[in-house]
């Protein structure tokens, strides 16, 4: 039997699945990664490659995706609102990719598309997307 992390885990990727599957405004190429985003979040969490340290800022950025409470909330924003989501996801993975391994976030990604470069156009295009909160968003999940 499954256990009831992974079940919780999977019922929200479907709720969060069927919010953003039909969203195409602006940003709509990043948004619909959100799923499979958080479900990466998830395994790396479950994954014994990933050092305590950096589990903190996975769960960080887990509860950041669950809460109503962010910079950009879904409530007002509708799917744009997990922009800020995203954002501080792929942050949070290029930390584990530049101090852990890139191999363990490409092993655990089962979404469309190259994960690395996924990552990299989401950081080249955050300040954009977000402006200055880019700094408050890193803090939320104690990232400097």
């Amino acid at each position: 039997m499954k256990d009831i992390t992974e079940l919780r885990a999977k019922r929200f990727y479907d709720k969060l699945r069927k919010k953003v599957s039909k969203y195409c405004g602006k940003y709509s190429d990043i948004i619909l990664l959100a799923p499979d985003l958080f479900m990466l979040l998830v395994r790396l969490m479950k994954d014994k490659r990933i050092p305590a340290e950096h589990k903190g800022f996975l769960a960080a950025t887990i509860a950041y995706f669950i809460s109503p409470i962010d910079i950009i909330p879904e409530a007002l924003f509708g799917p744009f609102g997990y922009t800020d989501d995203i954002i501080i996801t792929v942050i949070v993975l290029n930390k584990i990719i530049n101090e852990v391994s890139e191999e363990v976030v490409v092993e655990n990604w089962s979404g469309r598309g190259d994960i690395l470069a996924l990552i990299q156009n989401i950081l080249t295009i955050s300040r954009k997307i977000i402006g200055k909160n880019l700094n408050i968003l890193r803090k939320k999940v104690g990232l400097k």
